[in-house]
């Protein structure tokens, strides 16, 4: 069965359009949980109560709102987001093409397929064949959601062309203080030389499949067991204890990775 679209609309670049389906390129594999009564097992609702009159509110009488301050606030309808998304709904445009490598990764948010729209093959080939040629990404901006967007398009070694939806520049902490100045002091040479070593000694291909999910799969065999009715003890915590000098540290890491 094909993947189903969430998207879909044109890829703009000059006078060009290419017809364009969004997929979902990834698929969480996080355990969900409920909130149950303990007693009866029954599940907890929520209900919408407006704070005003204290009572629950029908979803037909709720509506969004701006709130300017704490005596102001201004309602918002569909039309107001329909209106504020101008001409770039169902718009991919390209702004520029930069280097890839130039994208700081701290900017990127989430991953998205890109497959060819209806009656779109051969403008989706040509923009992949010349995206991947040039060894450029195109930075783009998108409306969804009722929200803009900022996005990097780049083509995979599958000849899959994929978005990439960015945070804005104003919405990246500066680093400015996570570092104390005295942590980029001076670095030792034989530890430099042994750390180097180290990293080294690791070092190989990158194979994403050789990482798994450890914590999930603990998780489930404990479901597990405790569905068949066994009750499993949480794993004694190691006590803490005082680590040796840093070279030290480091030449028992290079023993222990020969």
């Amino acid at each position: 069965m094909p993947p189903r679209a969430i998207w879909s609309g044109n890829i703009s670049f000059g006078l060009v359009n290419a017809p364009v389906k969004m997929y979902s390129a990834v698929k969480e594999r996080d355990l969900h949980f409920t909130m149950v009564h303990r007693e009866d097992g029954g599940r907890i609702g929520y209900q919408k109560v407006c704070k005003a009159e204290d009572k629950p509110v029908p979803n037909e009488e709720i509506s969004r709102a701006y709130v300017l301050s704490d005596e102001e606030m201004v309602l918002v309808e569909d039309e107001d987001l329909a209106a504020a998304e101008g001409d770039d709904l169902r718009q991919l445009r390209i702004l520029d093409f930069v280097p890839r490598e130039q994208i700081d990764p701290i900017y990127i948010e989430k991953t998205y397929y890109l497959g060819p729209g209806d009656g779109g093959d051969r403008v989706y080939a040509l923009l992949a064949t010349a995206l991947s040629s040039s060894g450029l990404a195109g930075v783009v901006r998108y409306v969804t959601h009722s929200k803009e967007h900022l996005g990097v398009l780049r083509v995979r070694e599958d000849g899959v062309i994929t978005l990439e939806r960015m945070y804005f520049a104003d919405e990246v902490r500066d680093s400015e203080g996570i570092i104390p100045d005295k942590a980029m002091g001076e670095v030792d040479p034989a530890e430099l030389e042994m750390a180097t070593k180290l990293i080294g000694s690791y070092s190989g291909d990158f194979d994403i499949s050789r990482y798994e999910d450890r914590y999930r799969e603990r998780l489930m065999a404990i479901i597990e067991a405790k569905r068949s009715g066994e009750t499993l003890a949480p794993v004694a915590e190691a006590p803490q204890e005082a680590g040796p000098d840093l070279l030290a540290a480091l030449r028992a890491s290079l023993e222990a990775a020969a």
